[in-house]
């Protein structure tokens, strides 16, 4: 009999937290297609009339806001996935620590956090994008026009994948509850600042992998689905020489196009 209610109690404290990993876990989902979805929209209704020559037509205020939202949406569609594991995690801490409270509204404010450092990031993104476009140094599919700054960000890339900074990064990206045992702070204003903290960490180990969209095409989808899965596979495994590999990969592919400028 004793065992019996133990085992209903279980039950009882386990089903919640199971119903709260689905509903974030659909929630994630749901965003993630609507901006995949906008993405892919988006980039079968670009014209361009020439994918060689730069993009010379004015941008105004609204292109600007036009890619400011862009920038953002992109930014959804590619890191979420790879901030599954992290989030999925929190959601299950945050409701063994607080069972009295309601403990799907940390966990959106955490994505919340999240999403507001990668919102900061595209904002950035959409500076460089006008300056390079008021340079003329942009075609109308926004790849950049010069061999020397493209190979030059690739072997930038490259290195930077070796760097220590980026190590210590990744580090707290790949170790989701090393991550939430560190940085834990309680209530619906720590749950925000650990999503900035998550955020900021993510920005640190991907934000050049990021400019690469330069080099290949902002609205190039393949680029974007196989940067999307690298990313996800840094992060759920722990094997740095993944990184390292395609550090070299990035430093060859750079020397290769600016050795073709020397020439």
């Amino acid at each position: 009999m004793d065992s019996a209610v133990t085992k209903m109690k279980t039950t009882e404290i386990e089903n919640p937290s199971e119903k709260d990993r689905l509903i974030v876990f659909s929630g994630l989902a749901v965003i993630t297609i609507f901006a995949w979805a906008y993405m892919i929209n988006m980039a079968m209704t670009m014209t361009g009339t020439n994918i060689a020559k730069p993009c010379l037509m004015h941008w105004g205020t609204k292109d600007i806001i036009h890619l400011f939202i862009m920038w953002t949406i992109m930014m959804a569609a590619m890191m979420l996935p790879a901030a599954t594991p992290m989030i999925m995690m929190f959601a299950t801490v945050n409701r063994q620590r607080n069972k009295g409270e309601s403990p799907l509204i940390p966990v959106w404010l955490f994505v919340l956090g999240y999403l507001a450092v990668w919102t900061a990031y595209s904002g950035l993104a959409t500076l460089a994008q006008w300056g390079l476009h008021l340079l003329a140094l942009l075609t109308h599919h926004m790849v950049i026009t010069s061999p020397f700054l493209g190979g030059s960000l690739l072997l930038a890339a490259g290195i930077f994948q070796w760097t220590a900074f980026r190590d210590a990064c990744m580090s707290k990206c790949r170790s989701p509850l090393g991550f939430l045992m560190t940085e834990w702070r309680e209530g619906r204003r720590g749950a925000l600042i650990m999503g900035l903290k998550a955020g900021l960490f993510c920005v640190g180990c991907c934000w050049l992998l990021m400019v690469l969209s330069f080099v290949l095409g902002v609205m190039n989808m393949i680029w974007m689905a196989a940067l999307t899965a690298f990313m996800l596979l840094e992060k759920i495994t722990d094997n740095k020489w993944l990184s390292r590999t395609a550090g070299l990969t990035l430093v060859a592919w750079g020397l290769w196009i600016l050795a073709g400028v020397v020439r």
